[in-house]
């Protein structure tokens, strides 16, 4: 068959399928779901794609958009499994003159990429070399991140694919960040690295239309659950995020359960918890005008000279923002969003530079896993471990953090910031939550401001006073000594003061390995968070 021809039969069923874009190398039997590859001769089929993994994704084959000024059709997709469990969808869009843009979709987010032709004389490093936040430049000084280096499996596929794609077959991957928030993959494949260039983008930048298509709900969590029973105490269930969730936990029986789209197998039967959640799980509360159900609880602690230094995590979900994370520890709390590596630099040993501000290193360190409850969109597991770098300026926190594992290497920054228990108590309707204590990592000191300018306002006051009752402006001059002990006295506060935020940082870092105030208190060491 000559690759020209459009229309064939698939031979695997007969039945019929469509090569409508000129630079297609497979396609998928919408009867049979076999991969059809086409060659110079004839057709090949190269065996039938996996059952296709539920997501909730509002997209489909068919749907048309504009971008840029430019009319695109969803021609296909590919289906990988992700190394740490989970799946990402890549669309593939048609635009005039049959060019091609990969649209990546991945927890909540979108990756509008094209592929980018490299100079003959320029490379890409070696799959091995990368590590997660190493930088490198390609030819005229675009500096790129790496975020991940791993090996997923392509597991479905459908409609027309413009590479050589095979069931099952393994796939070498690394994800970039750019420093002006783009976003690149390296495709390691037989016949050389591939990269891909783009950025993030909404739903709403596509301007998405066709049969079929209904636009993501308003941000809203509140939304029906999966009821499902756990396999091994038979206790009902409720699953928030079926199409994402890859480990429950549940809460009858303790027992940790891998998730396939809803489907439940148990794992093992976890230890008891030391710390139950003080906000339920299923709880729905808004918090910066999102709508979020918590859907998960961990503990999580590091060693210190033998001794656990415990906190707990509390995983929220929300169908149109993804997912964020309310970290308590000590009683203080912290509301947590992912960044992009990129946005985030470990400038020094001791530093790290977000949005022009530096951060001080306030702890380095392993955090494992101590038990979890609910629901969480990896594989977790008991006594999971990942390497951590916190750097603190008060009221917010970067977070590093670096897995590593058989099938790749991962980064992931966050940024946290601090939030009162009584903000929690209102957003999620929850009384009592414990109070904190001791100074938080990253608590802000109680701005005092207006007895500063107090302060200045009443030793102004004094000196005009002093000049004039001292030096003779008026009848009877008063001696100076009463205007010294009132200014003395008035000082007192703001002195006072003073010393106070001086103690309050001390505090802060008494448990930190890099605790600036070490000369000052000698309690400092530890690992906190």
């Amino acid at each position: 068959m000559s690759i020209k021809r459009r229309i064939a039969n698939c031979p695997a069923c007969a039945g019929p399928i469509e090569f409508r874009l000129s630079t297609s190398l497979v396609t998928v039997c919408d009867y049979c779901q076999s991969v059809v590859a086409r060659t110079d001769k004839r057709l090949e089929d190269l065996g039938k794609v996996a059952d296709l993994a539920e997501t909730g994704s509002p997209l489909q084959r068919g749907l048309t958009g504009v971008f840029e000024k430019k009319a695109f059709e969803i021609v296909g997709f590919v289906q990988y499994q992700h190394p740490a469990g989970g799946v990402w969808t890549e669309w593939y869009l048609k635009f005039p003159a049959d060019k091609v843009r990969w649209l990546a979709e991945a927890q909540g987010k979108w990756y509008l990429l094209v592929e980018k032709k490299l100079a003959e004389n320029v490379s890409l490093p070696e799959f091995d070399s990368l590590e997660p936040g190493h930088r490198f430049e390609l030819a005229g000084g675009q500096a790129l991140i790496v975020a991940e280096r791993g090996i997923a499996t392509a597991k479905s596929a459908g409609g027309e694919i413009p590479w050589a794609f095979r069931p099952n077959a393994e796939h070498r991957f690394a994800d970039l960040h750019g420093a002006r928030d783009e976003f690149a993959t390296i495709e390691y494949a037989r016949s050389g690295p591939r990269i891909f260039f783009g950025r993030e983008v909404s739903l709403d930048e596509l301007h998405l239309s066709g049969d079929g298509w209904t636009p993501p709900t308003p941000e809203t969590a509140n939304t029906a659950a999966m009821q499902v029973s756990c396999p091994h105490c038979a206790a009902p269930l409720a699953l928030h995020a079926p199409d994402q969730t890859e480990r429950v936990c549940c809460p009858s029986c303790h027992s940790l359960l891998d998730c396939q789209q809803g489907k439940l197998q148990y794992l093992q039967t976890l230890k008891l918890p030391v710390t139950k959640p003080v906000i339920p799980l299923g709880s729905v509360g808004k918090l910066f005008d999102i709508e979020f159900t918590v859907i998960g609880f961990m503990e999580r602690f590091a060693v210190w000279e033998g001794t656990k230094f415990p906190w707990t995590e509390y995983l929220l979900h929300n169908p149109a923002k993804g997912f964020r994370w309310l970290v308590r520890n000590q009683g203080h709390w912290s509301y947590v969003g992912s960044l992009p590596v990129s946005a985030a630099t470990e400038s020094t040993d001791t530093t790290a530079v977000y949005e022009g501000k530096t951060f001080r290193l306030y702890d380095r360190g392993t955090a494992h896993v101590r038990y979890v409850a609910g629901e969480f969109y990896w594989r977790v597991s008991v006594n999971e471990q990942v390497i951590s770098a916190d750097y603190i300026a008060p009221p917010r926190m970067l977070s590093f953090e670096r897995t590593v594992s058989n099938q790749g290497t991962e980064l992931n920054v966050s940024l946290g910031e601090y939030i009162e228990k009584e903000a929690l108590e209102e957003a999620f309707g929850v009384k009592d939550i414990p109070p904190a204590f001791g100074v938080g990592t990253i608590q802000p000191q109680t701005k005092r401001g207006d007895v500063w300018l107090t302060w200045v306002a009443t030793m102004l006051l004094l000196i005009v006073l002093d000049f004039a009752f001292v030096n003779g402006a008026v009848k009877k001059p008063v001696n100076q000594f009463f205007f010294f002990m009132a200014m003395v006295g008035v000082s007192l506060l703001p002195i006072g003061m003073f010393f106070a935020r001086h103690a309050f940082e001390v505090n802060r870092w008494k448990d930190s390995d890099y605790n600036p105030y070490a000369s000052a208190d000698s309690g400092d060491g530890g690992d906190d968070e």
